[in-house]
């Protein structure tokens, strides 16, 4: 007999996530946060009334593709090649000043009389490790937000999603050396040329792409809902190859996708139905399933103490790191915090990441608690941040950077 179960976790999931979402923003805070929110009540963290199952992971799973996708028909190719230095900047002193700030608290806390560890690992390593969680950005949070708030067309916008991308490049080297250290099975180079191989692969294949998909439409303008399949079967394609041939992040090749195709005419109408259905059902079950996978363990005082200050380095040492970078490539200082802010968000990135940790003995069961909390927070108030930075009496809409409009 069938289980129809997940037909009342989709209604029940679109129903709190609505209504949070809608009193969020009675209280002027984005509806993510509501949504984020839900998925916290209904998981096993507060109420246990939903639990993580295949069917609600794989939806999440193709609502950040679709999200990430719609990120890239949003945004301005010329903007983003202009910000392509400064992302990179950006990208490595957000790596760099969270690793380090995440290292430096590990160590403080990973001994004898402070909190024992039942990992594996050498404790140097266990240390770096926590360092690393935090290099780790969940674009997809700050990439919803700004799409609310009607600010991803802006250069802050387009910095901090070039600076995510290469943030994630960065993060899985990092995440390699170290695995790498644990188990002699992992190799840094053969990861290197994967990932290289990737971009060269999308350079090529987004070309080809681009100019048959160019062709058609010019062609045939009428079909625009051919068009759009298209080019979602394109965004799939881009996804499915970048994670399982490559090992990159399949977010990575949908907002490649996404890009390819935002140069082409009717880009727009295009935008509008994946909106729909992200709005409809995709974005929703992705923002709770974050909450539902939130199970929190029992914390002892020392641990208590060592998580909030997990969360504090996390926030401060991104929109340090970020900040900084943004200011040495000569942005604004309103534009610094914005970017520095937009980095904040760990979400499933580091659940993920942590996971992999504790299956290779690099993170003990003491200190998951912590990180699990530490991306609950940092996920829920990058949004609240976010609309804070990003108020309008900043600039005037038309000023801001280099004359690109929000």
């Amino acid at each position: 007999m069938r289980d129809y179960g997940y037909l009342l976790d989709l209604a029940v999931i679109l129903l709190c996530t609505k209504v949070l979402g809608l009193a969020t923003r009675r209280v002027n805070m984005p509806q993510v946060v509501g949504a984020l929110l839900a998925g916290l009540l209904l998981g096993p963290a507060v109420a246990g009334v939903l639990s993580s199952t295949n069917f609600i992971n794989s939806v999440a799973e193709l609502g950040v593709i679709v999200l990430m996708f719609s990120a890239g028909l949003e945004t301005d190719i010329k903007e983003l090649k202009q910000s392509g230095k400064a992302s990179l900047v950006i990208a490595v002193c957000g790596v760099a000043v969270p690793l380090l700030g995440g290292f430096g608290l590990a160590y403080l806390f990973n001994r004898p009389g402070m909190i024992p560890s039942d990992a594996s690992g050498t404790i140097f390593l266990q240390n770096i490790f926590i360092g690393i969680v935090l290099t780790a950005t969940s674009v997809s949070i700050t990439v919803e937000t700004l799409k609310e708030l009607g600010k991803l067309k802006t250069r802050s916008g387009n910095a901090i999603l070039g600076a995510a991308i290469i943030d994630d490049v960065l993060g899985i080297i990092a995440l390699t050396i170290v695995t790498s250290l644990a188990d002699s099975k992992v190799h840094l180079v053969e990861v290197i040329l994967r990932i290289v191989g990737f971009f060269a692969f999308a350079f090529v294949a987004g070309f080809l792409f681009y100019k048959l998909y160019k062709f058609w439409i010019d062609s045939a303008p009428k079909f625009l809902h051919r068009h759009a399949i298209m080019a979602f079967v394109f965004c799939l394609l881009m996804a499915y190859i970048a994670e399982e041939w490559f090992g990159v992040a399949d977010i990575t090749g949908a907002f490649i996708a996404g890009l390819i195709i935002s140069n082409t005419a009717n880009v727009e109408k295009v935008e509008t139905k994946f909106d729909t259905v992200s709005f409809m059902l995709l974005s929703p079950v992705f923002f709770a399933s974050i909450g539902i996978q939130v199970v929190i363990p029992k914390m002892t005082v020392k641990v208590v103490l060592f998580s909030l200050l997990l969360i504090v380095v996390a926030i401060v040492t991104k929109i340090i790191g970020c900040g900084l970078g943004a200011k040495a490539c000569g942005y604004k200082p309103y534009q610094c915090k914005r970017i520095g802010v937009g980095m904040i968000s760990r979400g499933e990135v580091a659940l993920i990441v942590a996971g992999k940790g504790a299956q290779m003995g690099l993170l003990g069961s003491s200190f998951l608690g912590p990180v699990v909390i530490m991306v609950v927070a940092t996920t829920i108030i990058t949004p609240i941040l976010l609309k804070v930075v990003f108020r309008k009496t900043d600039a005037p809409i038309r000023q801001e950077g280099s004359g690109v409009g929000i």
